[in-house]
Parts: C-alpha cells; sequence; structure tokens
C-alpha cells in the first residue's frame, strides 16, 4: 500500500523490496511460458468486497445505485465491470495465478461440478462476520446483510453437488485445497463505524467477530480442510473515507511515518492480536493442520511507509472519488455523481476511497506470497510449489 537498487533492507514490521526486487516478484507472479501444474488443485475462497471475484452481481445486479456494476471498476485489468471492487484484480487473483490456477469462479455464477472444477469463491461485497441479529441484539440498526453464516451454506451446498453420493467421496479434494478465509470482519466495524455507534461499544464486537472466524476454521477442518489462510485486518487508519470523516486537528491523531489515523489503526492492531491469539489455539487443538496467520496489515504498512516503492505516488488517496486531499467527498462517490477519475490508477493506494487499488492488492500479494507476510509462511508450508519459491528468492 515500495530507485535503482536491488538490496533487500529491513525496517519495522520485516523486510521490504527495493524496485529491483519487486520487479523481479511481479515478473515471478505473471511468467507464463509452458503451462506449470498448480500448485494446489482447488482454491476456496470466503469473504466480503476485498475478496468478491464477482457474487455481487448476481444478488445485487438489478440495484443501479451500485457503482461496481459498471465501469470505471474493472478498467485498469478487465477493462469491464466483474463485480470486484477496485479497478483491477485482487489479492486472491494474484494468489490464484501463482499457483497455476485460473481466477477463482464465484459461486453464483457455476451450475455443475465441472464449473468448480479449480474451486469456488463465496466472497460477497459487503459481507460481515456475524449475523444481522447480532447486532440487532446490540442496539446496532442493521438490515438484512449477507455473512459468513451464508457462505457456509453455499459451501455445503457446492460439496453436495460436488460429491453428491457421499461427502466422504470430497475427503481427498478437502485435504488438498487451499482454503481462503477472508479477509472477513471489517464490515462488522466500518458498518457500525459510518452509522456513528460509539467507538467504545464497536471494541466490545472483536471476541465475538474472532470467535466467528476461528469457529469457521474449525468447521473447515471438520470437513477435511488442511491447509487454511486466515487473513488479518487491513489499517483501516488508512483508509481515505475515513481520513476524511475522522479528520482531525490533533497533530497527535495520526501516525508521522504515514499520516494514517493512529486511533483506527490500532484498533486493526487489536483485531489482528485477538485473531493471532485464536489461531494458534486452533494450531494447536489440529496439529496436522496449516493454519497460516495472513498479515494484511504488515503486507499493506509496507506501502504506506514507503509507496514509491511500489510505484504509488498517492498513497493515501483515492483514484476515483470526488476529489479533496483524499480523493473522496461527502457528495460524491466513484461512479455515482459528479465522481473523478485519475489518469493512472497505478499510482493510488486506493481505488474508490475504501478499496485498495490493483496496484496496492499486488503489492500485498507480493509480500503474502514471498512468504514475508503469512505465519507460517506460505511458501514453506506449500513446499511443492516451484513459483513461490522463485518468488521467495527474489527477496
Amino acid at each position: 500500500m515500495a530507485s535503482s537498487a536491488s538490496v533487500s533492507v529491513s525496517g519495522r514490521g520485516g523486510g521490504f523490496l527495493l524496485p529491483a526486487a519487486v520487479l523481479l516478484a511481479v515478473a515471478v507472479i505473471h511468467a507464463r511460458g509452458a503451462p506449470a501444474a498448480p500448485c494446489v488443485p482447488r482454491v476456496f475462497s470466503f469473504g466480503d468486497s476485498l475478496a468478491d471475484t464477482g457474487n455481487f452481481p448476481f444478488l445485487y445486479g438489478n440495484d443501479s445505485r451500485e457503482p461496481a456494476l459498471r465501469t470505471p471498476y474493472g478498467e485498469t485489468f478487465f477493462r469491464r465491470a466483474t463485480g470486484r471492487f477496485s479497478d483491477g484484480r485482487l489479492i486472491v487473483d494474484f494468489i490464484a495465478d501463482t499457483m497455476g490456477l485460473p481466477f477463482v469462479r464465484p459461486y453464483l455464477s457455476g451450475r455443475t461440478a465441472e464449473d468448480f472444477a479449480s474451486g469456488a469463491n463465496f466472497a460477497v461485497g459487503g459481507a460481515m462476520a456475524l449475523g444481522p441479529d447480532f447486532f440487532r441484539g446490540r442496539g446496532v440498526p442493521m438490515g438484512d446483510r449477507m455473512h459468513l453464516g451464508v457462505e457456509m451454506k453455499w459451501f455445503h451446498d457446492l460439496l453436495d453437488l460436488l460429491c453428491p453420493a457421499d461427502r466422504a467421496d470430497c475427503m481427498g479434494m478437502m485435504n488438498q485445497s487451499l482454503f481462503l478465509v477472508g479477509e472477513i470482519g471489517g464490515n462488522d466495524y466500518n458498518i457500525p463505524l459510518l452509522s456513528r455507534v460509539p467507538f467504545e461499544k464497536i471494541r466490545t464486537f472483536t471476541p465475538s467477530v474472532v470467535a466467528k472466524i476461528s469457529s469457521t476454521v474449525t468447521e473447515l477442518i471438520g470437513l477435511g480442510a488442511k491447509t487454511l489462510v486466515v487473513p488479518g485486518n487491513l489499517p483501516i487508519g488508512c483508509v481515505p473515507n475515513y481520513l476524511m470523516i475522522f479528520k482531525s486537528d490533533k497533530k497527535e491523531d495520526y501516525e508521522p511515518e504515514t499520516g494514517c489515523l493512529r486511533w483506527m489503526n490500532e484498533f486493526s492492531k487489536y483485531h489482528n492480536r485477538l485473531l493471532i491469539d485464536e489461531l494458534e489455539k486452533l494450531r494447536k487443538l489440529h496439529p496436522g493442520v496449516s493454519i497460516i496467520y495472513a498479515d494484511y496489515y504488515g503486507a499493506a504498512m509496507e506501502i504506506y511507509r514507503s509507496p514509491e516503492q511500489f510505484g504509488i505516488d498517492h498513497p493515501l488517496a483515492a483514484c476515483c472519488g470526488g476529489g479533496g486531499p483524499y480523493g473522496v467527498s461527502m457528495t460524491a462517490r466513484c461512479g455515482y455523481g459528479e465522481y473523478k477519475v485519475c489518469d493512472d490508477p497505478q499510482k493510488y493506494g486506493s481505488w474508490d476511497g475504501f478499496h485498495p487499488s490493483e496496484a496496492a492488492y499486488k503489492g500485498i500479494a507480493i509480500g503474502l506470497l514471498r512468504g514475508t507476510y503469512t505465519q507460517p509462511s506460505i511458501s514453506t508450508t506449500i513446499s511443492s510449489c516451484p513459483q513461490l519459491t522463485e518468488l521467495g528468492s527474489s527477496v
């Protein structure tokens, strides 16, 4: 969310890449000679708009108020709107591509078992970890929304399609597949934050959000999953819309090295600490399972601390939005109203004020795939993947 040397240097939060190494890592991701055997046979993904590769249009395709259903969304890579909440590819796209698989098919776009030969994506833009009843029971107004429970129901339906005679027939597939459980939970905070629920109250939701993620991981393990990647939350204090909404005149409210809101980033770190602790408990309960924490926060902070190393000039501004210092306004948003679109989205850390640009997603994905921001390292966990080995050696 990193001018002409090719050395690796260490900074806070881990090593970061200088441009020559970034270029090499990107080249590894994009290299396509003779097709290599996939590192894993399937990828299954759960989450929200940070991971949705196209379920959203099947649920809300008739809603003309949803800008993500039309250009300029998707303009950088796909040249059309795909339902992704960015100008191009997401982290899950870069992961699948590096693993030698096609982009993960949205669950709602498939009909037959053959449609899901390489996996399925259950993520939906706007999804939450917890169901709406949790929030209503705590006095937070909440309409009907997608949540992790529904996504898991879809997954069970898919297992019935893939293994109609006996669920046990799916055990081998489950053992060999890669599961991405998130990012999920961000909207459990975003929606109350935007509704001006007191922050102290929002903070009390975190143990329940983490417990829901944990129970989902446990359920997948019970079904046979052996390799799971569980992302933490991004640094929400660096989100342009929040920088606008919660603008402060107090210098101490901002991180001096990034310009991000300190208190919001501290909250992201709080969520992530609880999640890390919970995943460690799960590892002890399931010693034969690889449970990988994906440090989205750390990987993104590399971009915010050293944006020039990723070719980004405006890390805290949106490419598409209403203008202003953060590229956003209260009167226009990307694809709606009198919005503006920048000339080069690759120079921006944010696409629309809430979602990262493809350039930022790519930087985060590289940090994850080369192992720096996955614990344990994904490049050693999936040891039979030459693409990951090559990517790791580019550091």
